[in-house]
């Protein structure tokens, strides 16, 4: 929290969890004007001057500034499942070990125990703090999540793209507070208040009046030092978004939005800003305290975060980013070739960034220095410090709110069924989450689907063996289920050529996909080969793509069954958007626990599919 008071701020559910719902609940921080443990980041400036080449100053004239941070919490309230809940971590002799990390009682804990002797502490966040949740967080609409970050101190967020899957409206009831429109207030007497911190979508404007429909930027202030934050999601957002979730909006590029308001900024005398990006990297090691800079300035990242960071106005002093769910510390020079600081910290409050921003008073800027240790770093969320009460408190409430449905099994597991945490493109959980909705929409009567995709974004967890809770291990609840797969998209089944589905296939590793692949999870039946050492398109080897072992015929055409957001050509996959004659099926989720109830028992657990389907050649 920062020094003295905070600033009080000036994917729509199916039918079927609507009426489950129903059934469950009968630091004087100042907003300037809208119009507008670890391996340090190494910063390589000369040592004896600031980022704008003026000598530095001495050192009274100057207060560290502790910047906390972190990005794509999700609303995992409590300590996520799986591999979803841990780290990698880099050990003194090399080797590397698994942490277990999360949870926001434990966020809490560590953010607190961390402003402890820090006069100037700010703590900020890069966006998807909703969306993709928990049923704990998702089930009501990511209100418990926004109650959580109010509590924990969050001074201010960008927007991310999962901001956008329940629509404009909606975002800006989180903002503002109100019962939902539809189901109403969770508990008598208790009206929904919104979030104590401002949302910032400075590249985000209505289609119609060309204005940005939330504050595009904030100023935080203590005892005369101001540091300003703009917001922004990626450009791209339409394309990973349902289309009813941006209807009637325009999303700008990063690099140039950043820049217009560095300047606006700059002219109210606002010298020192950080932008939030919901844009991200991805770094040469999986390990958290990996040493990004140990190569040079930014050598040990690759990804889109690169190409905006070196672009970026030199009036920003740090970028801090998330979206790709990865962790990083890195230094990378900004067009006037000073290095500065680009930082992400995993997901689901796993870690926190901790940031040291020198400012000078007399310039009012912050100093870039040369000393190696300087910069930011990232910590673990450990799981073996003390628990905040109060968050506990809020998860305990909001669980006995959600406990008829959380707690109803669905389902038996014989093992850990991987999804999100797998390293490999196919998971035995997205071949588990296709067959699901294959068998949902194939009969005569239902779509008559013959091949069913699931992209891997769908997929938001583990599927644990060993949960948390009293259900006892191997027994699937409702909640874990939603965890899983908690957009409740509806099933479309729709036809498609043979040469379109191939075209799908080409459109995972090409195109805006080329650099970072979106591998689909493929349903039982379907095979096919990635030669990944060729490039784009190339990579499918066309004669290897197969139904039921027989070769994919281009002029025929086959039912494919695919949740909603693909079918409207999200996860930049246009070629769906051309399939024909289209069917309308139940819920994803609702086709994932019907899947798991009539294929297992507690007497016969359902073993992980072998994720087979797909060759990959490296």
């Amino acid at each position: 929290m920062s020094a003295t008071p905070q600033r009080r701020r000036t994917a729509r559910k199916p039918a079927a969890v609507v009426a489950v719902l129903a059934a469950v609940v009968g630091v004087t921080a100042t907003a300037a004007p809208a119009g507008a443990e670890d391996t340090r980041a190494g910063q390589a400036a000369h040592a004896s001057h600031g980022h704008h080449g003026k000598p530095a100053p001495h050192k009274g004239h100057t207060v560290d500034v502790q910047l906390l941070s972190f990005n794509d919490f999700h609303g995992n309230l409590e300590p996520p499942q799986g591999s979803s809940g841990t780290v990698e971590e880099v050990q003194r002799d090399g080797t590397k070990k698994k942490v277990e990390a999360g949870g926001v009682e434990y966020l809490a804990t560590a953010l607190r125990k961390a402003r402890k002797g820090h006069p100037y502490s700010v703590t900020a966040a890069a966006g998807d703090l909703v969306g993709g949740s928990p049923l704990l967080s998702g089930l009501f609409h990511d209100e418990p999540t926004v109650e959580a970050m109010n509590k924990l101190g969050l001074d201010v967020t960008s927007v991310g793209n999962h901001e956008f899957d329940e629509g404009r409206a909606e975002l800006t009831r989180l903002q503002n507070g109100g019962c939902h429109p539809k189901d109403g207030c969770y508990t008598k007497g208790r009206k929904f208040g919104g979030a104590d911190y401002p949302y910032l979508a400075a590249n985000v404007t209505d289609e119609r009046t060309g204005k940005p429909i939330l504050k595009p930027y904030w100023v935080w202030r203590n005892k005369g030092v101001k540091i300003g934050f703009i917001g922004v999601t990626l450009e791209n957002t339409p394309g990973i978004v349902s289309a009813n979730g941006v209807k009637g909006l325009k999303f700008h590029d990063e690099v140039a939005t950043i820049d217009k308001y560095a300047k606006e900024l700059d002219r109210q005398g606002v010298k020192s800003i950080v932008a939030l990006v919901h844009e991200g990297g991805f770094p040469a090691s999986t390990s958290y305290n990996y040493n990004c800079d140990s190569n040079g300035p930014g050598d040990g990242i690759s990804g889109p975060i690169v190409e905006i960071a070196k672009k970026v106005t030199p009036k920003v002093d740090a970028l801090v980013t998330g979206h790709t769910h990865q962790a990083y510390a890195c230094t990378i020079p900004d067009p006037a070739g000073t290095p500065r600081t680009v930082t992400s910290a995993a997901s689901f409050g796993k870690l926190y960034t901790d940031t040291t921003l020198t400012y000078d008073r007399r310039t009012k800027d912050i100093v870039r220095t040369s000393v190696r240790g300087a910069g930011a770093a990232n910590h673990v969320v450990h799981r073996t410090q003390p628990k905040a009460a109060d968050m506990t408190a809020l998860i305990q409430r909001w669980n006995k709110l959600a406990a008829p449905v959380a707690n109803k099994p669905v389902g038996y597991i014989s093992a850990d069924i991987s999804g999100r945490g797998s390293t490999d493109p196919e998971t035995p959980l997205g071949d588990l989450l296709s067959d699901a909705q294959l068998e949902a929409t194939a009969g005569a009567d239902k779509g008559k689907a013959q091949i069913a995709f699931m992209n891997p974004g769908g997929i938001r967890t583990d599927l644990a063996h060993k949960a948390s809770g009293a259900e006892g291990d191997g027994v699937v609840t409702y909640g874990e289920a939603f965890a899983v797969q908690p957009f409740t998209n509806m099933t479309n089944v729709v036809s498609l050529t043979g040469a379109q589905l191939i075209t799908t296939l080409q459109q995972q590793v090409s195109g805006l996909n080329e650099a970072n692949p979106k591998i689909l999870q493929v349903s039982k039946g379907f095979t096919y080969t990635l030669d990944m050492t060729k490039s784009g398109a190339a990579r499918v080897v066309k004669d290897s793509v197969k139904l039921d072992g027989k070769p994919i015929d281009p002029a025929a055409t086959y039912r494919v069954a695919m949740n909603e957001f693909l079918a409207g050509g999200g996860d930049n996959f246009p070629v769906l958007k051309e399939g024909k004659d289209k069917y309308v099926g139940p819920s994803d989720l609702d086709a994932f626990t019907a899947y798991l109830t009539a294929h297992s028992s507690a007497a016969s657990p359902l073993a992980p599919p072998k994720a087979d389907r797909i060759k990959i050649v490296k």
